[in-house]
């Protein structure tokens, strides 16, 4: 065997070693309800979640010796800042993955994106495949933070509608958790299943107050924050809350108009921020493929090309946040 293969063959098989387990723990753990698993958890507070776990006989003797081994290590790190942080994200994208695996996930994407760049996009050009790499190792954030943004959004369209099931269940002469347990059974997703949260844990003996606010940690809505904070208060002072919640949620509707009309007028404004942030880096990485090596001299050249590499990507996340900043209007 031709001692340049060896490295390239090592490689190989450590990202398919790396993948095989990961495949496996995955489909292990895609046989349990994490869902159920992340309802909150008293730690100091509410700044965690309350892990429930459902697992049927069945499932326990499912589980090899793989899962056991990441759930050794999800216990291990589960008290660090950054697996707390991690866990919350999981939890408002509706991710079914543990801390451990969302962790090993930011160790293959890396290497996963090392080797495409280096045995396909760019051919054997080290430099470049060190940067795929690199933007790897931010993809597993990258596809959380677009989950989360998207499950935040179905879930502030749907508000009005479900304020309004609310409503028509109080005056059918309801209570607040009958009418959140009719919530959590007729709402769509991603409302159908914060609510049932919430339902499940008042059963289980939290009190609605504190239900409520881990429900406001999972999903960050000014206008679930509204919801709550007048439940809240009812609860203390009472009043009608069914005419309270109508008037929210006429609100709510008016605003999610508004946004919409904003959204319009600026997208020609965003999307410009778009091109002018990406083409650059977009012609740097088609350049790459189509001629390896020909960026190489500017990550080789550090009296030059790192001034310049460093002044150009500045300048890029500069322009960006100018017009994020000038597009993004609070309403």
């Amino acid at each position: 065997m031709p001692a340049e293969l060896v490295p390239i063959i090592v490689i190989i098989a450590g990202v398919v070693a790396v993948g095989v387990i990961v495949f496996g723990v995955v489909s292990v753990r895609s046989e349990r309800d994490l869902v159920e698993e992340r309802l909150g958890r008293y730690e100091e507070g509410y700044q965690a979640f309350v892990d429930l776990e459902e697992t049927d006989e069945k499932g326990k003797k499912a589980k090899d010796d793989q899962g056991k081994a990441m759930d050794v290590i999800d216990k291990a790190i589960a008290k660090r800042p950054f697996a707390q942080k991690w866990r919350q994200q999981l939890a408002r994208a509706d991710i079914k993955l543990t801390v451990a695996e969302y962790a090993a996930l930011h160790v293959i994407a890396p290497i996963g994106f090392f080797a495409a760049g280096y045995f396909v996009l760019f051919r054997e050009d080290l430099i470049m495949s060190l940067v795929s790499g690199f933007i790897g190792f931010f993809a597993p954030r990258i596809y959380v933070s677009r989950a989360t943004s998207k499950r935040l959004l179905r879930f502030e369209q749907q508000l009005p509608d479900t304020l309004g099931l609310w409503v028509n269940a109080l005056r059918s002469g309801f209570s607040v958790m009958q009418a959140m347990e009719a919530i959590s059974r007729d709402a769509p997703e991603p409302t159908r299943t914060e609510f049932k949260r919430v339902v499940q844990e008042v059963q289980l003996g939290i009190d609605v107050e504190d239900a409520l606010e881990h429900l406001l940690v999972r999903v960050e809505s000014e206008d679930l924050d509204l919801v709550v904070t007048a439940v809240n208060i009812q609860r203390e002072v009472g009043g009608n809350l069914a005419e309270i919640l109508e008037t929210i949620s006429h609100t709510i509707r008016e605003r999610i108009k508004l946004k919409g009309e904003v959204r319009v007028l600026t997208s020609q404004g965003r999307i410009t921020g778009y091109l002018i942030s990406l083409l650059p880096i977009a012609v740097a990485l088609l350049l790459s493929v189509i001629q390896p090596g020909f960026m190489t001299p500017m990550f080789e050249n550090r009296g030059c090309g790192w001034p310049m590499l460093g002044i150009g990507l500045a300048l890029i996340g500069m322009g960006m946040a100018a017009i994020q900043k000038i597009v993004n209007i609070e309403i």
